[in-house]
């Protein structure tokens, strides 16, 4: 089933504030750009101006109601609890009231918003396990009980779900692959928000993401304000010149591949952000993912010259030290970075914690530019020579 389809009508009220569907037909057509789109009942007020992401938009009109919708066609109708439209809605407009509860979040880089926002207790269900969190709030939550865990987006665990009031389910594209999960969520009450956020071409337009849990909270304004400290991050650091360091991001799968990132991948870019030039300059993987495999041969001929490597030990997670990465493969032993001490690893939170993003900006600008001893970052570290103990 594809992302845009429309799902057979029905209407199913649920006490925790979301309505799901609505069997009803009405006037509105149009996507992300263009006029916002016309809803009986409701005035236009105004449309959020965004700066980086492209994957969404947030239309608002009087009365507290505001529209969003995703880059898939889809159209989320946020309304205050207590409201009812007062004429008829695309049948394929969801209504969430706001602030949503009892989400089952199932895409695990929404949890920083979510937690930056003051709202991850609105998260009652968690399709990652308690070991598996490197976002504190999230671990703690989970061991507490106060988060459930109900299984991972393809195999939720619908009972629990039901029974505990899950009105709304917030996933990644990953459901995609999935469409019965997402249709069998749906029949049972369950809208499903899918964020794009993974989509998005700059890395601030995946952080720029929080308005969009801004609306469900009802926290707009927060949203923006926690919005524009990352802005003003990433702007402080473009005011500097590029280092014109060389840098390969990359670690080594079990069967001893290399698997690093496409060129244009967020990661690649924010190298670029903070003053990096990635070795890679046109890698692509022919698909949609950003996984680039290759063999240690080709890697080495073209990164064993790069000032910089990062090891990605958020996925590896077994080098601590160089004679930890260099057992990986003895090809390491030769690159300059390794030979001059340049070498540095992810910590396991750089990729869940999307609301950082100006902060590890910062980070590899740190790095890049001599800095990282006297100001030492919070996302990466180097390694060092000798094993971990």
């Amino acid at each position: 089933m594809k992302p845009g389809l429309i799902l057979k009508s029905f209407i199913i009220t649920v006490s925790a504030g979301v309505l799901l569907m609505i069997n009803a037909c009405g006037s509105g057509e149009n996507r992300m750009t263009g006029q916002p789109v016309e809803i009986e009942g409701l005035t236009f007020t105004e449309r959020e101006e965004l700066q980086y992401a492209d994957q969404f938009s947030i239309d608002r009109y009087e009365g507290g109601c505001s529209l969003i919708q995703t880059s898939d066609g889809a159209k989320y109708l946020i309304v205050p609890e207590n409201y009812t439209p007062s004429g008829k809605l695309d049948r394929d407009i969801r209504i969430i009231r706001k602030p949503a509860e009892k989400i089952y979040l199932a895409a695990t880089a929404s949890m920083s918003l979510f937690d930056a926002l003051g709202r991850g207790g609105n998260i009652r269900f968690s399709g990652t396990k308690a070991e598996d969190w490197h976002i504190a709030f999230a671990r703690d939550a989970m061991n507490s009980g106060e988060m459930l865990y109900a299984g991972k987006y393809r195999e939720p665990d619908y009972e629990l779900l039901l029974s505990e009031g899950c009105t709304l389910s917030v996933q990644s594209t990953m459901i995609l692959h999935t469409p019965e999960v997402r249709e069998k969520l749906e029949e049972l009450g369950i809208t499903v928000f899918v964020d794009y956020s993974s989509y998005e071409s700059h890395p601030l337009g995946r952080c720029e993401w929080i308005k969009v849990y801004g609306e469900l909270m009802d926290q707009a304004a927060l949203a923006g304000e926690i919005f524009e400290k990352q802005v003003e991050m990433l702007e402080s650091i473009g005011n500097q010149p590029a280092t014109g360091k060389t840098v390969a991001f990359f670690y080594i799968s079990s069967s001893g591949q290399v698997v690093t990132r496409k060129s244009g991948d967020y990661v690649n870019k924010m190298i670029t952000l903070a003053g990096g030039s990635n070795v890679f300059s046109h890698l692509d993987n022919g698909n949609g993912t950003s996984a680039v495999q290759m063999e240690m041969e080709k890697f080495y001929a073209t990164a064993k010259d790069a000032d910089f490597i990062i090891y990605n030990n958020n996925i590896g997670k077994d080098v601590h030290s160089i004679d930890d990465l260099i057992a990986k493969s003895s090809f390491l032993g030769d690159f300059k970075a390794v030979r001059s001490g340049n070498v540095w690893a992810t910590s396991e939170d750089l990729f869940q914690d999307t609301m950082a993003t100006g902060e590890i900006i910062s980070d590899f600008h740190k790095v890049f530019s001599g800095k990282a001893e006297s100001e030492p970052p919070a996302y990466l570290y180097k390694l060092k020579g000798g094993r971990a103990n």
